[in-house]
């Protein structure tokens, strides 16, 4: 339904606007389906994640990661962190775009020194707060978001020192009735993001390479297993699994969970060389045969 991506400096009321929109939207008269996407849906520790460029770095891939799978025309996710990254909101939008569903932006326009205030306050009163340099750093490096830019677009701005935060704030109410209005052909205020043939195609891709990728080495696990029971526990040697595929070389008596925890790697392996490489195969013979060859590597091994 929608995407809600909520930015501003550290310790800038961020995480009460988002609360604050959540009650608002419990509030109207459709009910949504609600998900905030969080630090804190981890259990991550704020200083730990933003100690280093590396940490920061997996958060950004756990949150966007969380984002993509529960995305959906149906519920709308919130989004509460710095995203300060003007390049992440982007791939946040792109994946709005690639859902077929609204997205804005949440700004909380808040004065660096009053942040830093607040970020001193929170320490004195043992709540989570930031170290003093990594809070200048963040401030530093913050983006401040453009209604110019697609990705920022439509922009919702908030004055969390100037105005009070709540599920009434005039901003909040705006925003309430944007994520929610009814559209049609002549509605012009309200933008749903159509997904591109290349995002349409990449994801048909992905899933269809998992669900060949799912059954074709279920399908080899099935023919080790069948043709070690008919040895009566003693090898099995040669395992044939289709015509003009290479024979499982099984040289010893392999056990069921031994099985799927080979095939548990192998799927993690193919999906994370993917990533820099080649997409997994889409085909179920061109997975059986990487499934084989990967098998007789580890058989040989041990």
């Amino acid at each position: 339904m929608a995407l809600v991506v909520i930015c501003g400096q550290p310790c800038s009321g961020k995480s009460k606007a988002a609360l604050s929109l959540s009650e608002a939207l419990n509030n109207t008269e459709f009910k949504p389906t609600l998900k905030i996407i969080n630090e804190t849906s981890f259990h991550l520790n704020r200083n730990q994640t933003y100690a280093e460029m590396t940490s920061e770095k997996n958060l950004r891939g756990v949150l966007r990661s969380e984002v993509d799978r529960s995305l959906s025309k149906d519920n709308i996710i919130i989004v509460d962190s710095l995203n300060s990254i003007k390049g992440y909101r982007y791939e946040l939008w792109c994946l709005a775009r690639a859902a077929g569903i609204r997205h804005c932006v949440l700004f909380c326009d808040v004065e660096e020194s009053q942040c830093r205030i607040w970020n001193q306050e929170r320490r004195k009163n043992n709540e989570p707060s930031y170290d003093d340099h990594i809070f200048e750093d963040l401030v530093r490096r913050f983006e401040t978001p453009d209604r110019r830019n697609r990705w920022d677009s439509p922009l919702f701005e908030l004055y969390p020192f100037k105005d009070e935060i709540s599920k009434n704030s005039q901003v909040i109410l705006e925003l309430v009735d944007y994520i929610t209005k009814r559209v049609d052909s002549k509605t012009k205020d309200v933008k749903i993001l159509q997904p591109t043939i290349a995002t349409q195609s990449v994801r048909f891709s992905e899933a269809n390479s998992l669900y060949e990728m799912d059954r074709a080495t279920q399908e080899v696990i099935g023919a080790i297993v069948a043709a070690q029971s008919a040895a009566m526990g003693a090898s099995a040697g040669g395992v044939g699994v289709g015509p003009d595929l290479p024979v499982v070389n099984v040289s010893r008596a392999v056990g069921l969970p031994e099985l799927r925890r080979l095939r548990k790697t192998f799927i993690k392996l193919t999906g994370q060389s993917s990533l820099s490489g080649p997409p997994p195969p889409s085909d179920a013979e061109s997975a059986k045969r990487m499934f084989i060859d990967y098998l007789n590597r580890e058989f040989g091994s041990g």
